[in-house]
């Protein structure tokens, strides 16, 4: 079985092959799976954990090609279904001269949208010790009511719940719907991993530390604040600090985060209450950045994903 149970989107980004031009411009493309809960999952198997993704795929070309990308990189794929009717979803994807991205998609609706609860691989959650979770698979139903049922299930059982927004507004009818739809599930998760752009985007203020706090509820045992190439903050209920990021020559932005993501609930799933002591999620903390520093050396998510090995090796050359 796998200690961590990834939930939500998978998909095919199509990226320039030339950096720092639009979409009109670009004159041909990457193909590149992508999807943040999936990123996620495959960062979680190179790292040396074990993991599981549940989604929905169209029964199509893209969408084997996508669980065969899974299954090739260690990810238990039991929780996967395909739909006959919806193709699977596409992203194009520019990448700025920065490394950042833009995003232009094609789900109307794809096949991620449609997953149902009767769908869904109860058994895979309830025996993980994490449940990993975005908020892109709220936007539209039947998806939305299978993820809050998903979540539902893995508290009951006791699994600790981790949530990464992953805002993407061009999905969302509204920037409000947005807003509303990603705090709409705010107050069940353990864990939440947010960029200073999100803490933004949901205060409505600057991602200082009286916003970021303002996200905090009893009940939550960790909120993390990533900074890009400046690190992260964290927020537990007894301290908090930052821990500074790495420098390395940025290509590509896209799976940065996941990368993180995927180092830390590793070392959670081994260790469910490092997060009380403060040295502990440091090392841990550092870890991730790494693994996020990492990860924008390359074009597309998943072929840059580090292992564990990679990760060290920055970590001790920057000493």
């Amino acid at each position: 079985m796998a200690d961590i149970v990834s939930f939500g989107e998978m998909l095919i980004d199509f990226v320039p092959d030339v950096s720092g031009v639009s979409l009109a411009e670009s004159t041909g493309f990457l193909k590149a799976p992508g999807g943040a809960p999936a990123n996620v999952a495959c960062a979680i198997t190179k790292l040396g954990g074990t993991s599981a993704f549940i989604g929905k795929f169209g029964d199509d070309e893209f969408g084997h090609m996508l669980v065969n990308i899974l299954k090739k990189n260690g990810v238990n794929s039991e929780g996967v279904c395909f739909d006959k009717d919806a193709r699977t979803a596409l992203a194009f994807v520019t990448l700025r001269k920065d490394g950042e991205r833009e995003f232009m998609f094609y789900r109307n609706p794809s096949a991620d949208m449609l997953l149902k609860e009767s769908e869904l691989n109860m058994g895979l959650i309830k025996k993980a010790k994490i449940f990993h979770y975005g908020s892109i698979s709220l936007i539209t139903e039947p998806c939305r009511s299978a993820h809050i049922a998903a979540v539902k299930a893995a508290k009951e059982a006791g699994v600790l719940l981790s949530y990464d927004p992953n805002l993407r507004i061009p999905l969302w009818p509204s920037p409000e719907a947005a807003r509303e739809g990603i705090k709409s599930i705010w107050n069940t998760a353990d864990f939440i991993k947010v960029s200073d752009d999100e803490v933004e985007f949901i205060t409505q203020g600057p991602s200082d530390e009286k916003n970021c706090l303002s996200l905090w509820y009893e009940g939550l045992k960790l909120l993390v604040v990533t900074d890009g190439d400046k690190g992260c903050r964290y927020f537990t209920k007894n301290f908090k600090g930052s821990v500074k990021g790495f420098a390395v020559n940025t290509v590509d932005t896209t799976g940065a985060g996941d990368a993180f993501v995927g180092s830390l609930l590793c070392s959670l799933a081994k260790d469910p209450s490092l997060y009380e002591d403060e040295g502990k999620l440091k090392e841990t903390l550092t870890l991730a950045n790494a693994c996020g520093a990492i990860c924008t050396t390359q074009k597309g998510a998943i072929p840059a994903l580090p292992d564990i090995a990679a990760a060290q090796k920055l970590i001790s050359g920057s000493k």
